[in-house]
């Protein structure tokens, strides 16, 4: 796709306002981005680097400050009602699109009818399904115009929920939940990338270029509410999968922040780029996904337990990864605040207890050197999740003597094979939390669930998860843990480490702050004097 027209509509649009901003003749930040992201229509991305760009776009009814925090967005404050269960908020009169026109709650009101609705339900429209009617407006058994959300007047949105969740106004700040431009294709998602790309915005930034695989070009939004406080003017996002290449590219000055740093190189980053280095705690677990629909891996979960014991993750997160990574024995990860989060018991095991087990469960599931199990292992392209692929399959093959093909795709097939589960067994996976609590990700395992990409179902799992629902405080977080410990009995997924967050970031650059959810947005970054 040709990146003229995103650059053309752009130019129009500053040049027909009468007002381009100064700070776009300043030197541009330039920033890694990860894969190139797959969509941004607010309603179809789902990538991590689609939802990141999105943020410097766009901005939902709260945003997040430097330090990664929740903060008031397009609302500028909210009541909260009838013990947590309605939502009053007041957006400000100074909030526009890129085009001028004022963000209104009708704009919000829209979006979040054609994020639910069952003809084009967003991929992560399950998120909102605490607002009343959402869960019978996604299954089609009631129309979007049911939805519990109203606008009294251009400048007040009310959101009616079905229970008490403490969450919510995290969940405001994901762009699932953002406003829609009157103008913008409704009430279908829009299939077509440039339509997307091209739509009016209300964030910090509009798309000045795209050129694909290659930069993503931003200049600061003079219809943003808070365009005066818009520390860089310009922001250069790099599509670059392989961290090799972007640790290369930061070497030689051409980017100032990285997205991640390469598997392997963490030591040599200490002694030689100590102060570049940011390696932090992040909400985010990673794991191996089974398709529960596989027959092989679906029967037997003594089978799934065997594969989750033969593998060694002190020597995946010390030798492989080697980043600060810490094991993972469970699905939600630390840093959850009130929550006690449950483990696997082979935790408490030494490595050759556990692969002792294994071995036992494995040969009980029928199984051996007379008849070794074969699997398919995909992951996306990228040279830490091959190195990590490499090494289990190593394990495996050693302890108990599967045989295990590699298979690497590009992004966006991944990502569609994972979610149809035709062709997958095993599959890279992970989650990073959406809003800070357990359930951002055992939802993902609910029956049902639109991300629910190994196709679980259990019965007493569902049932931990509803009872949850209707709890609150400490009662919740016991029943959260309860559906945790559920899941790791059925074992969908082996969990294999905690994520850290890890950059480099170029010494004097400022706003960059660490923190959990590893959100940085570009409004309040400044090159270094």
């Amino acid at each position: 796709m040709s990146a003229r027209p995103c650059r053309l509509f752009a130019a129009t649009v500053l040049l027909a306002l009468g007002v381009v901003s100064s700070a776009t003749a300043d030197e541009p930040i330039r920033r890694g981005l990860g894969p190139e992201p797959d969509s941004l229509d607010i309603h179809r991305a789902q990538g991590l680097t689609a939802i990141n760009l999105l943020r410097d776009l766009r901005e939902g009814l709260l945003t997040f400050d430097a330090a990664g925090e929740p903060a008031p967005g397009v609302a500028s404050d909210w009541a909260v009602r009838e013990q947590g269960r309605v939502y009053e908020f007041s957006l400000r009169p100074e909030a526009r699109w890129s085009d001028g026109t004022p963000v209104t709650a009708g704009d919000f009101v829209r979006a979040w009818r054609r994020a639910l609705s069952s003809e084009s339900q967003a991929v992560m429209a399950g998120l909102m399904s605490d607002v009343r009617n959402a869960q019978a407006v996604m299954s089609g058994q009631l129309p979007a115009t049911s939805l519990g959300v109203e606008a009294p007047d251009s400048r007040t949105l009310v959101v009616r929920l079905v229970r008490p969740a403490p969450w919510f106004p995290e969940i405001l700040a994901h762009p699932v939940t953002y406003p829609v431009h009157p103008a913008s294709a409704e009430p279908a998602v829009t299939a077509d990338a440039r339509q997307a790309r091209e739509a009016p915005v209300n964030g910090a930034y509009v798309i000045d270029e795209w050129t694909p695989r290659s930069v993503i070009r931003l200049v600061a939004n003079p219809q943003f509410h808070a365009a005066d406080a818009v520390a860089a003017g310009r922001i250069e996002y790099y599509p670059i999968e392989e961290p090799n290449t972007e640790l290369a590219r930061y070497r030689a000055g051409e980017i100032d922040i990285t997205e991640t740093i390469p598997a392997g190189r963490y030591q040599w980053l200490v002694e030689n780029l100590a102060e570049d280095l940011r390696i932090s705690p992040y909400l985010g677990s990673f794991w191996l996904g089974l398709n529960l629909r596989d027959a092989d891996l679906g029967d037997s979960a003594g089978l799934r337990r065997a594969l989750a014991l033969a593998v060694d993750r002190q020597t995946l997160v010390r030798v492989v990864l080697g980043a600060g990574e810490r094991p993972a024995w469970g699905i939600v990860p630390p840093g959850m605040a009130g929550y006690d989060a449950a483990r696997l018991p082979a935790a408490e095991l030494s490595q050759a207890e556990r692969e002792a087990e294994a071995r036992r469960l494995y040969a009980e599931a029928g199984y051996g050197s007379e008849r070794p199990l074969r699997l398919e292992l995909r992951y996306n392209t990228s040279g830490l999740h091959r190195r990590l692929s490499v090494a289990v399959a190593a394990m495996w093959k050693q302890v108990l003597g599967v045989h295990t093909e590699l298979i690497n795709e590009e992004w966006k097939v991944f990502v569609n094979n994972r979610r149809m589960g035709v062709v997958t067994q095993v599959f890279r996976g992970g989650w990073i939390a959406d809003y800070a609590d357990p359930a951002s990700f055992l939802d993902l395992f609910v029956s049902g669930s639109e991300l629910n990409n190994t196709f679980h179902t259990d019965a007493a799992f569902d049932g931990h998860m509803v009872a949850a629902a209707g709890l609150a405080g400490d009662e919740r977080m016991r029943r959260l843990r309860q559906a945790e410990a559920r899941l790791l009995e059925t074992l969908p997924v082996i969990p294999l480490y905690y994520y850290v967050s890890r950059h480099l970031v170029r010494p004097g650059l400022g706003g960059w702050v660490d923190n959990v959810r590893d959100i940085h947005l570009s409004r309040y970054l400044t090159l270094p004097p």
